[in-house]
């Protein structure tokens, strides 16, 4: 396949990425730890979920694609959420690279597993650094 846009990241479809994220949404709403505190911020019902998964769609599409229309603040929502902590991380990067690996051939899933890693990282600092007293240094590992 060659990339539709030379832009874009890597060889994915829209319709590729909403199968994810659908797949991927539908886990994390029954998973024991994630599915309470995303069900509280997002909803839970299908219409509120399918409002959320959008959004993260137009987020994908705009890192990968480079399609615009996503104007959001992921590190904003995820330190104003509240409840967001630093553990919470691995288990959805562990339940996304699950999901990414049985939708997606291995030359699309490593891209996009390794850039949500990226991703995560910044995300999981800014928590950290939300949630750090501030007497204590932050970990730089």
């Amino acid at each position: 396949m060659t990339h539709p846009n030379p832009m874009q990241l890597f060889d994915i479809s829209g319709d590729e990425i909403d199968r994810v994220l659908n797949t991927f949404y539908s886990r994390i709403r029954q998973h024991p730890e994630l599915g309470p505190i995303f069900n509280g911020h997002v909803g839970e019902t299908d219409a509120e979920w399918d409002k959320h998964i959008a959004l993260i769609a137009r987020f994908w599409r705009g890192a990968i694609l480079r399609e615009p229309g996503y104007d959001g603040n992921p590190m904003r929502a995820h330190m104003q959420a509240g409840n967001v902590f630093s553990e919470h991380f691995d288990p959805w990067l562990a339940l996304f690279e699950e999901v990414v690996s049985e939708i997606l051939p291995p030359q699309t899933a490593r891209p996009w597993i390794a850039l949500a890693h990226r991703i995560g990282r910044g995300l999981r600092l800014g928590v950290e650094d939300l949630h750090r007293p501030a007497t204590k240094a932050p970990s730089l590992s």
